[in-house]
Parts: C-alpha cells; structure tokens; sequence
C-alpha cells in the first residue's frame, strides 16, 4: 500500500491545499494530513486541534486521507505513518526555492522522496497569510476555502 505525507501548517486550510489532498489521493492509496506547528511563522489563528477538526470536515468526501497533528521533524512523522513520499504543492517559482532546499535535506535524513505537485492557476495566489489579513479585515474569503474553513473564519472575525 502506497502512503503519501502531506505536511503543513494550513492556518487555515484553504483550497489550494484542498487540490493538492484531492490530487495525491488519486496518486496514493493513503495520504496522511499532518497539521504542525511551525515555529518560523507567528502564532497561529487557529490552535492544533481546531486545524484538524477544519481538515476532517474539509476532506470528509475522501475515503482515502487520514489527519494527524504533530509536533516533530516531518520525516519523523513520515517514518511513523510509513509515508513513502512527502507531497508538497507548489503556487510560484519562489515556493520551489524553498520547498527544493527542504525535500533535499529531508531526503538525506530519511531516504523519503518529496514529490512536488503544482497547483492549478485557479488557486496560485491564495496563501494562508493573505487569507487571515483578508478575513480579519471583512473581506470576502468565501470562494478561498472550505465551508468548514469559512465557518470558522466568520466565528473568528464577526461582520
């Protein structure tokens, strides 16, 4: 049986991430979800545990993918859920730099391939970052994210 690790953030979860779950669910028998913290980005809007009640809801529809929250070293995590490769989605040019830098370290810790799947042009510009500004000042994310992930985000930032 084949796994996939798909490891991020998503604070919050947006459709862009969503594309990329649906897409690698079509390429693996599993994908495992794994929401972290990261300690280069600020403090969250959204704790662990309501990152992954988000996803659950917003991958309900796919029998295939499975969330897990975690606070260790991807590969780690990777090792544990017996991931075979990391996925990771690309928006632009400049998320490969970094991503490239990662995957090759990851792959020198672990063996563990990362495979890079690029968004489609629909979603290339939507960032969790962009998405929390927008949401805090009233703008209109609603075409942006899940309906789990907008329910949340109206809960967080009231009109």
């Amino acid at each position: 049986m084949s796994c996939a690790l798909f490891p991020g953030s998503f604070d919050p979860f947006h459709n862009g991430h969503l594309e990329v779950v649906e897409r690698a669910g079509r390429l693996f028998d599993e994908v495992v979800v794994a929401v972290l913290r990261n300690p280069q980005k600020a403090e969250p809007l959204f704790s662990a545990a309501e990152r992954e009640e988000m996803l659950t809801e917003a991958v309900a529809h796919l029998h295939n993918v499975r969330i897990v929250s975690v606070s260790t070293l991807v590969v780690a995590v990777a090792r544990d859920v017996g991931a075979t490769a990391i996925v990771k989605g690309l928006r632009a040019v400049s998320d490969f730099e970094n991503e490239l830098q990662m995957a090759q370290m990851n792959r020198q810790l672990s063996g563990v391939e990362t495979l890079f799947i690029p968004t489609s042009s629909a979603y290339s510009f939507i960032a969790s970052r962009l998405l929390r500004e927008v949401a805090r000042y009233g703008g209109d994310v609603t075409s942006f994210v899940p309906k789990a992930v907008l329910a949340r985000l109206d809960k967080r930032f009231p009109q």
